[in-house]
């Protein structure tokens, strides 16, 4: 199919990006706050970040084969992938949030080049995490707005910075693990 054959849904596309917008500054703030969050009389949910750094680890394969299906021309299998991809990512975000509401933050305790190492990759992925929501939220109105031209520009950048995150999110925890105090 060449670009002439796609037909891009401009009425479809406006009314996203109103919600594009919203949610890229609601998602960040929501977070931030409900960091701070202490639900009173509630145990600690300790057993979540093993389960939201595998979140993580599934979400970073899951983009690769939908990498790897777009490269094949299988859209079919690429725009479902993506969606799981997606749906990972809110599910991570969901735990993360329910985890930090009923626990307390663990300092990381190494010292030396590993502390600085982590503190840059555990900067980069929370900057990152922000950054990349409205691309990853463009990317995917381009897409379902058959907007293919764009989706596949935006979408080079796109993947590398969610793939980024998805996997620095696991770095980070496999760094701090060691200090969890369960």
């Amino acid at each position: 199919m060449n670009n002439s054959e796609y037909v891009v849904n401009t009425e479809k596309a406006v009314k996203y990006n109103k919600w594009i917008v919203a949610l890229s500054i609601i998602i960040p703030i929501a977070v931030a706050i409900l960091f701070g969050v202490r639900i009173p009389n509630v145990e600690s949910l300790w057993f979540l970040p093993p389960i939201y750094a595998a979140t993580n680890a599934i979400t970073a394969v899951i983009l690769i084969l939908a990498f790897l299906a777009i490269k094949k021309k299988n859209v079919k299998r690429h725009e479902l992938l993506i969606k799981i991809a997606m749906i990972l990512s809110v599910l991570f975000l969901v735990l993360y949030v329910a985890y930090h509401m009923t626990s307390d933050s663990t300092k990381f305790g190494g010292e030396g080049a590993i502390k600085y190492i982590y503190y840059f990759i555990l900067f980069t992925h929370i900057v990152l995490s922000i950054i990349v929501i409205p691309f990853v939220l463009v990317t995917y109105v381009r897409g379902i707005t058959n907007d293919i031209v764009r989706h596949r520009k935006i979408a080079k950048i796109t993947f590398p910075l969610w793939l980024y995150v998805a996997v620095t999110g696991v770095v980070v925890y496999l760094l701090i693990s060691p200090y969890y105090n369960f």
